[in-house]
């Protein structure tokens, strides 16, 4: 995949997972719960519809507030590829403020090992820059360990 340094960030690690058990954790909302939130903050509601245009609604509590975000998936590729998006929300609807797509890329490389790509790609480089400065790769790496540890006890 081809990245805009003007507009995309990314993160990259290798998990001592599955990449099924990945693919299972970002795409049920009973899983997902446990790790997409770098925690104290958690996600509290999500709504999945698992399909292109189909729904990723969640809502996170960030220090005693809730944030609200609905969009949609752009793409699946069971197992390797998850593309998702707050610039529409279901029905194509165009989204008042959007902030990113999100591209989730997974490569095994042995039965227990997943190179685990995580891209976020934002409509200009002030939104990149804003995202950076919130602190995506912290957050993002947070992410991604607490899917580890919560992921191995599957």
């Amino acid at each position: 995949m081809i990245l805009d340094a003007e507009t995309d960030l990314q993160l990259e690690r290798t998990l001592q997972l599955p990449t099924d058990v990945i693919w299972r954790c970002w795409t049920t909302p009973k899983h997902l719960k446990h790790f997409f939130m770098p925690k104290p903050h958690q996600l509290v509601s999500c709504e999945i519809d698992l399909r292109p245009g189909g729904r990723f609604n969640t809502v996170f509590e960030v220090e005693g507030n809730e944030m609200r975000n609905e969009g949609v998936f752009l793409e699946l590729i069971p197992g390797r590829k998850l593309v998702f998006t707050d610039t529409y929300t279901e029905g194509w609807k165009p989204a008042e403020n959007p902030f990113m797509t999100a591209i989730l890329l997974l490569e095994p490389l042995n039965p227990d090992c997943t190179r685990y790509v995580a891209i976020a790609r934002h409509r200009n480089a002030e939104a990149r820059a804003e995202h950076e400065k919130m602190g995506f790769h912290t957050g993002w790496g947070i992410v991604a360990d607490q899917l580890e540890a919560y992921a191995r006890q599957l």
